[in-house]
């Protein structure tokens, strides 16, 4: 059985829940605080906390204390690993359309 890393693993687990994958949309646009962040989904600044700690665990997203605000912003090549397991899952994809037809 194919062995992942552990970062590569963490980040497909974060990406499954729709809040996060917002918030990674969110920072992509820039960095926001954690209030900026919740804002939208009306959700509480401690719910916040814990969807932007798991993003840090997956290594996606780092923050830095500015005054008395988190600020939260896309990890520098967050998404390295995951883009090396996609490309090969798409070499995956390739190989199935190609023996298609060779039942």
């Amino acid at each position: 059985m194919v062995q992942y890393s552990q970062p590569v693993d963490r980040a497909f687990a974060a990406l499954a829940d729709p809040t996060r994958r917002a918030v990674l949309e969110r920072l992509g646009s820039g960095s926001a605080s954690i209030s900026e962040l919740a804002e939208p989904f009306g959700m509480s600044l401690t719910g916040m906390r814990k969807h932007v700690r798991l993003l840090e665990e997956a290594e996606l997203v780092t923050t830095e204390k500015v005054g008395r605000a988190r600020l939260c912003m896309l990890a520098p090549y967050a998404f390295e690993g995951i883009s090396t397991w996609l490309q090969r899952l798409d070499r995956f994809a390739q190989v199935v359309e190609r023996t298609k037809g060779d039942r």
